[in-house]
């Protein structure tokens, strides 16, 4: 134990320079730590949202480790071109030798400045989508919906996806600028049925379920055609009808929060049953093999003239 003490002692004698190095960088880096744990402390006081802090810490965090570096190279390169030659061999070694780890960090610097996604925002990307729980320099996290999962709802796992990959594939993103989507319910009533009277429940029912939707979603369309070109001559629910080989297909087709679509679609499709059920003259329709006996059941001008 003496003997190690003693080295040491002889290391900060005969090295002089290296152990004021050691000492600044060290006091550096407390010093540092100090500053963010105080102002981090002091963003927890002033507000109780949790993504308010966690956005705080995690910039901070960035911000503190971007300043030690500068700081503490300054310390042990002590003038600026040899600091600046330090930095662009590092740079090229690991450009060649780190090629997807510096991809992500280019990566990350593209998400934080131009902000395609942001936390809490519903995104898919490739084959994975869901909401973004997490940011990093390497990676960003989303917690998975979808997959075996209907209509958009939690699978509970969680995904690390590297950062390179908004570069790769095509980034949709749910709820930035307007948090609104377009959803669709296909409902399949018989020939027989009366299709009009079906089609005026299903404007009234789908028209009371979105009412809330529609004028908060007219104020976010305004709001992000600022910046984007968007253009919606109409927001309020409509039914389209078609035909298809079971019977008469009516589409609704409405505005709804996109974390809200199961739930919409459930009321939406209650109400219908509950109404369809009330008339007579209005069945559902679903593939079935049937006996037509023109002559009986067609048109007058459609029964062929030997019959």
């Amino acid at each position: 134990m003496q003997e190690y003490t003693n080295s040491i002692i002889d290391f900060i004698q005969n090295s002089p320079d290296l152990t004021k190095n050691i000492i600044e960088t060290v006091g550096v880096i407390v010093a540092l730590w100090l500053i963010r744990l105080i102002v981090f402390r002091t963003i927890v006081k002033r507000t109780e949202s949790k993504r308010t802090q966690y956005k705080w810490r995690k910039n901070l965090t960035y911000i503190a480790a971007f300043l030690g570096l500068l700081i503490i190279g300054r310390i042990w390169f002590s003038g600026l071109g040899e600091l600046a030659t330090f930095f662009g061999l590092l740079s090229a070694g690991i450009a060649i030798a780190l090629k997807d780890p510096v991809t992500d960090l280019a990566a990350w610097l593209f998400i934080i400045w131009r902000k395609p996604f942001d936390v809490g925002d519903r995104i898919e990307l490739g084959p994975s989508k869901g909401d973004v729980i997490d940011v990093r320099p390497f990676k960003f996290t989303i917690l998975e919906i979808g997959n075996w999962v209907d209509a958009d709802q939690s699978t509970g796992r969680v995904i690390h996806i590297p950062n390179h990959q908004v570069f790769t594939y095509q980034l949709a993103n749910y709820t930035s600028d307007f948090e609104f989507i377009w959803n669709e319910i296909k409902v399949l009533v018989t020939f027989e049925s009366d299709w009009k009277k079906a089609k005026e429940i299903l404007s009234e029912v789908v028209n009371e379920v979105s009412a809330d939707f529609i004028e908060n979603a007219k104020k976010q369309i305004a709001k992000a055609s600022k910046s984007y070109l968007i253009e919606y001559r109409y927001l309020t629910p409509i039914v389209y009808t078609d035909v298809k080989d079971s019977g008469v297909n009516l589409t609704v087709r409405y505005l709804t929060d996109p974390r809200r679509r199961r739930g919409t679609s459930q009321i939406i499709w209650e109400h219908i049953l509950e109404e369809y059920a009330k008339h007579d003259n209005i069945d559902f329709a679903y593939p079935t093999i049937r006996y037509y006996d023109n002559p009986k059941e067609g048109k007058p001008g459609t029964i062929p003239n030997n019959q």
